[in-house]
């Protein structure tokens, strides 16, 4: 095995393909933003602002998500699954999903997969696995199925005849309907092994006043940005064919809370966004 691995790239893995623009916001710099990182830029932040001037919990709602993520991991851990596919990484924080895998199963593998230059650069740098384990990075876009399913480094970290968690966390509400995000990730789905497990979150504006909800929405239009709220019922048909998990889709600080002391302080206009976990049986 190549040491390159274990720092999160591939041999042979080359430049980001795509031009790093820093003069217009990106989803995961946003995100970043929100997290408290600093690998932003002043046209991030602009936009950034706008969306926490309009629902000032935004910051705190992007913590829960991420608590979400760790608590999701740990239970696919806990099934025995030792295969992550983790679509829309954004940039490395606390907690990414191999060190929450591989503190359960140091020997759990991880494929990240993200399209901005500035992820991958920062992934080659801090996904960084166990001895044991292995991660790696997929520049690709989940637009296309195929580039991340068929990678090479996917074929080498995952067997897709045994089971696999799939991730898609503040993923799918930056593709609009046009985008047939539900008809893409079935493309993952039917892919996946019976035990597999796939772990998603949800903006909506279901749960605010529906003036915030549009003027937020109206932020990211205008920064060229596409995101697109969904219902409860919208969100559910993400899990079409899969059996859903105690407590079944639910605001992302309610899905199997650990007591954290912001999650119970949170209201569910606050989080502003759905969880769920399901599994898929044979």
């Amino acid at each position: 095995m190549s040491d390159t691995w274990n720092r999160g790239v591939p041999d042979g893995d080359s430049a980001p393909s795509a031009e790093l623009r820093t003069d217009i916001p990106h989803p995961a710099r946003m995100y970043d933003y929100y997290l408290g990182g600093k690998d932003n830029f002043p046209a991030d932040r602009a936009a950034a602002a706008k969306v926490v001037e309009l629902l000032p919990s935004a910051p705190a709602g992007s913590r829960a998500n991420r608590r979400f993520l760790g608590r999701a991991v740990r239970f696919a851990s806990e099934l025995g699954i030792r295969q992550f596919l983790d679509i829309g990484t954004g940039i490395p924080a606390s907690n990414n999903t191999h060190e929450v895998a591989q503190a359960v199963a140091p020997e759990s593998r991880v494929v990240y997969v993200d399209n901005d230059p500035i992820v991958l650069a920062h992934a080659r740098a801090l996904l960084k696995g166990t001895p044991q384990g292995r991660t790696a990075y997929v520049d690709a876009d989940f637009r296309d199925p195929g580039s991340i399913l068929n990678a090479p480094q996917t074929k080498e970290l995952l067997d897709l005849s045994q089971p696999v968690a799939l991730l898609a966390v503040a993923l799918l509400h930056f593709f609009a309907d046009g985008d047939h995000p539900l008809d893409l990730l079935g493309q993952f789905k039917a892919e996946l092994a019976p035990g597999s497990v796939l772990i998603l979150t949800h903006g909506t504006g279901e749960l605010m006043p529906p003036e915030i909800a549009r003027s937020i929405e109206a932020v990211y239009t205008q920064s060229g940005l596409n995101i697109t709220s969904r219902t409860h019922d919208e969100v559910l048909r993400f899990f079409d064919g899969m059996e859903l998990v105690e407590p079944g889709i639910v605001p992302v600080h309610e899905w199997r809370t650990d007591g954290h002391e912001d999650d119970r302080v949170m209201t569910r206009e606050e989080v502003a966004g759905y969880a769920g976990v399901a599994i898929k049986r044979g």
